[in-house]
């Protein structure tokens, strides 16, 4: 079924921790519904504008590393392709500034 896809472990993670935290602001408004807010977003957003924003841009720095992990060998003199992991570990943290200070 899912043979198309190249499931390795950062890409389980990575879907797993989506899949956690959309069931974590399902219960998260539930018990505390939001409210708009202003951050550094140049609109008001509620807490799950703030997450589908951040799941948008933590997409695109993974997809950015995937697309330039190749040439970062011949810009940085690496040995091998660099983990994907870092870039994991960088759409991580983008997506908790967006749901912090956006």
């Amino acid at each position: 079924m899912f043979d198309w896809m190249a499931w390795t472990l950062p890409v389980a993670v990575f879907f797993v921790c989506i899949v956690l935290m959309l069931a974590g602001m399902t219960v998260w408004e539930i018990k505390s519904p939001t409210t708009l807010r202003r951050g550094f977003l140049p609109i008001a957003t509620t807490r799950g504008d703030r997450l589908f924003i951040g799941l948008l841009s933590a997409a695109y720095v993974n997809l950015a590393f995937v697309a330039f992990s190749e040439r970062m060998v011949g810009w940085f003199g690496l040995a091998e392709e660099p983990s994907i992991w870092i870039s994991f570990v960088v759409s991580m943290a983008v997506l908790a500034l967006v749901m912090r200070k956006g």
